[in-house]
C-alpha cells in the first residue's frame, strides 16, 4: 500500500495536470515509489495504476520501457554501462568486462554484499565521453578506463561507508 508520504508526493505531481490527464504523472509517480521502495514490483505497478486511474498494463509498459525503473531489487549502487556502438568502439565492452571481473558479478547481477548491481544500458547520450556509465540513474561517469573505474568504485565505497547517497 502506498504510504501517506508517497500519496502526498504523487498528489503534488498530479496537480500539475488536468484531471483528465492524470496519466501524465505516471513517470513521476513511479520514481517516487522507487525512491521509497528501491524497485517497482508488480504490486507497486498495480498500486500506482489504481491511484492514478490507469490500466495496470499501461503502467507496466512504462516500467519496462525505461531502464531507470528497477523491476527487481538492485544494489545500493546501480551501474548502467553503455554498450551501444560508440561506447563499444571507445572501450565499453572492456569497461563491462573489467567491472564484472572487479566486482565478481556478471551483467544483471548484484554483489553478495548488496553494494553493486551491474547492468548494460542503451545510449546515455555522451558518445564523445565513451565509455560511460550512469550510477543510480543520476551520476554520469565518463572515459571509463581501468584506472577511472577503480577510482569510481573506491569513491562509491567511501560514500557508502559515510552513509552518503550516490
Amino acid at each position: 500500500m502506498l504510504s501517506e508520504t508517497t500519496r502526498q508526493r504523487i498528489d503534488r505531481e498530479l496537480a500539475k495536470y488536468p484531471a483528465d490527464q492524470r496519466q501524465s504523472a505516471v513517470i513521476a509517480a513511479l520514481t517516487i515509489v522507487q525512491l521509497e521502495r528501491g524497485w517497482i514490483s508488480s504490486e507497486s505497478e498495480r498500486e500506482v495504476a489504481d491511484y492514478i486511474g490507469m490500466p495496470p498494463i499501461a503502467v507496466h509498459e512504462v516500467v519496462t520501457f525505461y531502464n531507470m525503473f528497477n523491476t527487481r531489487p538492485v544494489g545500493r549502487f546501480k551501474l548502467n554501462v553503455c554498450t551501444n556502438l560508440p561506447c563499444q568502439l571507445g572501450g565499453g565492452t572492456q569497461a563491462v568486462q573489467y567491472l564484472s571481473q572487479k566486482l565478481g558479478i556478471a551483467l544483471g547481477e548484484t554483489t553478495a554484499d548488496g553494494m553493486f548491481t551491474l547492468q548494460e544500458s542503451e545510449c546515455l547520450g555522451a558518445c564523445g565521453d565513451a565509455p560511460v556509465a550512469l550510477v543510480n540513474d543520476r551520476r554520469m561517469c565518463s572515459f571509463l578506463g581501468n584506472a577511472q573505474i577503480d577510482l569510481m568504485l573506491d569513491d562509491l565505497r567511501r560514500q557508502a561507508a559515510k552513509g552518503d547517497a550516490a
